[in-house]
């Protein structure tokens, strides 16, 4: 089948929650204010302002030269050539002087623009890891890998431009004032074009905003489809639908170019604009000056002086490009600013009472995400040190349970407990310490697998590893690579069940006094998934396991099967009790056969935390 044609969701280990509450509030106060923006320029203040200063002594510098120069052929024509070799070695320094001031200029603005680019970077992964997984489902992998990437480069440039935008008014308005002191009539012409200038700035700005932040969420939406598309790179080329989904993964480029042609059309509108009113302001500039010589009101060498101090002040129709590249700094700093505005999952400094047995309760808990209800009413004590099966039909809200156990997500309502203590309320460290996970589709990260496997809050020993290994049925696969445990992840050509088996040994040398299987054991063959069970019997720390399981083996061996339905708990028992009652049979029946086991329980029959018998109707959860 073709790879399906919608914008995926972010990568992630776990399920397919939503997860975290009002998940539309971040994005839309990442709106109110470009919060990257002010990062960037706190975070380089200092390089900034030397920025800002070694341009404004470039500036003087380039406004000595014209004055220099002049007085220089003033006295050449006056025949003071006694006076002429101080002024010549004053035109040589400021000229040298600008040379190295702008050779400075350019390294700071690249080291800045580098070091606020990294801290946005950092600030922004670590936000996303922090917030609570499946809040961030609204962006996919290609867009948070574009808004790391490019968007956070261009936003960090932002304090860098803004200083060298003001710094390049300081030569216009230093050649300005030079006009004045040459000749009034000089700047009087050079002033009246100033408000056409200003109004071909304010038009750029303007129709440049919307066509920028338009350009980079098509980038985004193209980077978004590639990515896609490379994951099902094996099912694309299975199906022969090559060519389509080149066209798919193209197919917004057109929106691109036209984007792309509205920007640069703006811009080449105001730099043509600004292009043609500069010269000929310099050019009224060098006739008024010539009136004013052949009066005799002014000096060759003054207009001289005058004639570069206007090409100085003209310079300030560069301002064109250094707005057009706050606005895209701007822009791509909104979108930087959705991924700070994610949410952080907040933890306490609790920790739990020494030698818990991992008691894990669940009062009240009701978990909304999209308007959707999947988990609703749960009440559970799971006493520690048992094992615990959630079982149900596809979307009965195991996974959700499983996320909520251990605190991936928070429920809307209610609570969640282990040995007595809210988990909110434990300190991060020793949450993640006590509460492990292994995932249906674990994602190893690392130089090596051995580093995968160790990576955790404490970090496991190579001992530690390798009997991980060996009770996750994983040891005798890894030995036979060719560089065993230093064999770097992305080189391991494994099977889905040996990364399964992975993901079962890092959680294994990890696991503490609460340990959840999120159908962690699905690509597993019988004989495999019986050799782990025993292993975790025997071979991890005990404690309490929660299981998400859709085999009959794993809830048969399970001491407590937790039976969801519809996002609530339809019953709690033992196995052989549950398996009773034909509603629960009907879990593990394949579509289109008849379940079969023992007759229906007596009448009056209440299973576990229903209050009603267990062949009466199971109330839908609101929406």
């Amino acid at each position: 089948m073709d790879v399906p044609r919608r914008e995926p969701p972010p990568l992630r280990e776990s399920h397919p929650l939503e997860g975290g509450r009002d998940r539309g509030a971040p994005l839309m106060a990442a709106r109110s204010g470009p919060r990257p923006l002010r990062d960037a320029a706190r975070h380089s203040a200092g390089r900034t302002a030397a920025v800002f200063l070694c341009s404004a002594a470039s500036a003087a510098a380039s406004l000595a030269v014209p004055a220099a120069v002049g007085r220089t052929l003033d006295l050449l024509l006056d025949h003071e050539s006694g006076r002429v070799a101080h002024w010549l070695i004053l035109c040589t320094t400021a000229i040298a002087a600008e040379v190295l001031l702008d050779a400075v200029v350019a390294l700071l603005s690249g080291t800045a623009g580098a070091r606020s680019t990294a801290l946005l970077r950092v600030r922004a992964l670590e936000r996303l890891l922090a917030a609570p997984p499946g809040h961030a489902a609204r962006l996919s992998p290609g867009d948070i890998a574009a808004r790391l990437s490019a968007n956070a480069t261009e936003a960090g440039t932002a304090p860098v431009t803004a200083a060298a935008l003001a710094a390049s008014l300081l030569a216009p308005a230093g050649g300005i004032v030079a006009l004045f002191l040459i000749d009034l009539w000089t700047a009087v012409v050079f002033l009246a074009g100033l408000p056409v200038l200003f109004l071909v700035l304010r038009a750029f700005t303007r129709g440049s905003s919307d066509s920028v932040a338009r350009y980079q969420r098509v980038q985004a939406s193209i980077a978004s489809r590639l990515v896609e598309a490379l994951a099902g790179a094996r099912t694309i080329a299975a199906a022969g639908t090559t060519e389509r989904e080149q066209a798919r993964i193209l197919a917004p480029l057109p929106e691109l170019a036209v984007q792309g042609r509205r920007m640069w059309s703006v811009h080449g509108r105001a730099v043509a604009r600004a292009g043609v009113l500069m010269p000929l302001l310099t050019t009224g500039v060098l006739a008024v000056g010539g009136v004013r010589l052949a009066a005799g009101a002014i000096s060759v060498g003054d207009l001289l002086a005058a004639s570069r101090y206007a090409a100085l002040a003209a310079g300030v129709g560069a301002a064109a490009g250094f707005l057009g590249s706050l606005v895209r700094s701007r822009a791509a700093a909104r979108r930087v600013a959705e991924l700070l505005a994610l949410p952080r999952l907040a933890h306490g400094a609790a920790s739990l009472p020494p030698g818990g047995p991992g008691r894990l309760e669940l009062r009240g808990v009701r978990v909304v995400r999209e308007g959707r209800v999947l988990l609703s009413g749960v009440d559970l004590t799971i006493p520690g040190g048992v094992s615990a099966a959630v079982v149900g039909r596809s979307g009965a809200g195991k996974s959700t349970l499983a996320a909520v156990a251990g605190r991936l997500t928070d429920p809307d309502e209610g609570s969640v407990l282990l040995d007595g203590v809210p988990l909110p309320a434990l300190a991060h460290g020793e949450l993640r310490r006590e509460t492990g996970y292994a995932f249906e589709r674990p994602v190893l990260w690392g130089d090596t697998l051995g580093e995968a496997l160790a990576c955790g809050t404490e970090r496991a020993s190579p001992e530690g590893v390798r009997a991980a290994a060996c009770a996750a049925s994983a040891d005798a696969f890894v030995r036979l690579l060719p560089h065993g445990y230093d064999t770097p992840p992305g080189e391991a050509p494994l099977s889905g069940g040996e990364l399964q088996r992975l993901g079962l040994a890092r959680a294994f040398a990890h696991a503490g006094r609460l340990l959840i299987l999120d159908d962690a054991t699905s690509s597993l063959d019988t004989a495999t998934e019986r050799q782990v069970e025993r292993a975790l019997d025997h071979d991890v720390r005990a404690g309490t396991r929660l299981i998400v399981a859709h085999r009959l083996s794993s809830a048969v061996r399970a001491d407590l099967v937790i039976w969801l339905e519809e996002g609530r708990v339809r019953a709690v028992g033992p196995h052989d009790e549950l398996w009773q009652l034909p509603a629960y049979r009907e879990v593990f029946t394949p579509p289109g056969q008849v379940a079969s086991g023992h007759p229906a329980p007596p009448a009056g029959f209440v299973p576990y935390g229903t209050g009603r018998p267990a062949d009466a109707p199971v109330e839908r959860p609101g929406r």
